[in-house]
């Protein structure tokens, strides 16, 4: 049922996940290497460049490889199960409870979620870029970053709103 509002929030948050593949987590500036720009761009999906040593060599601007130095597919994976439970959820209205087990049980994936990327996969593309590059680089948090937050609170917003038609429904049943 779309006219519910935890529907419309769901459809959302699932909107909001899909932007998580979209954009880069985190975007890395810098310009002291070899007189060269450098840039890179921590995304679920790693990119790659098999130019950078050519570039490194040919003193052009760097663009460093993602797929080599930092494993992300864990973060994928755990993303794209939060976005399978938000559609998922979306079809359960027929039995609340369920859905809100299962939008709990997204919530909490999705606070792992942001926890892995604010503390090991952002710190860690950091350093190793860092080694990689003997340079400080500037970061920069990008939509990809900030779209999980978002999720989370629809999610939880979500989660209020099929509590609050389920006390509706319990109450109307005490009526009868």
């Amino acid at each position: 049922m779309i006219q519910r509002i935890q529907s419309l929030l769901l459809v959302l948050a699932a909107c909001a996940i899909v932007l998580m593949f979209m954009f880069p987590i985190a975007t890395y500036h810098g310009d002291s290497f070899m007189g060269n720009a450098v840039s890179a761009k921590l995304n679920l999906i790693p990119e790659s460049n098999p130019d950078m040593m050519a570039q490194i060599e040919g003193c052009t601007d760097v663009v460093v490889d993602q797929s080599g130095l930092i494993h992300i597919w864990p973060l994928t994976i755990l993303a794209a199960v939060i976005g399978i439970i938000a559609v998922v959820s979306i079809f359960l209205y027929k039995n609340r409870i369920v859905q809100m087990r299962v939008v709990a049980v997204g919530f909490l994936l999705n606070v792992i979620y942001i926890f892995l990327v604010f503390f090991w996969a952002v710190d860690k593309f950091d350093t190793v870029v860092h080694d990689l590059l003997q340079t400080d680089l500037s970061m920069t948090y990008s939509v990809g970053t900030w779209a999980p937050v978002a999720s989370v609170v629809l999610l939880f917003f979500a989660q209020r709103a099929i509590k609050s038609d389920e006390a509706k429904v319990r109450a109307a049943d005490r009526l009868r």
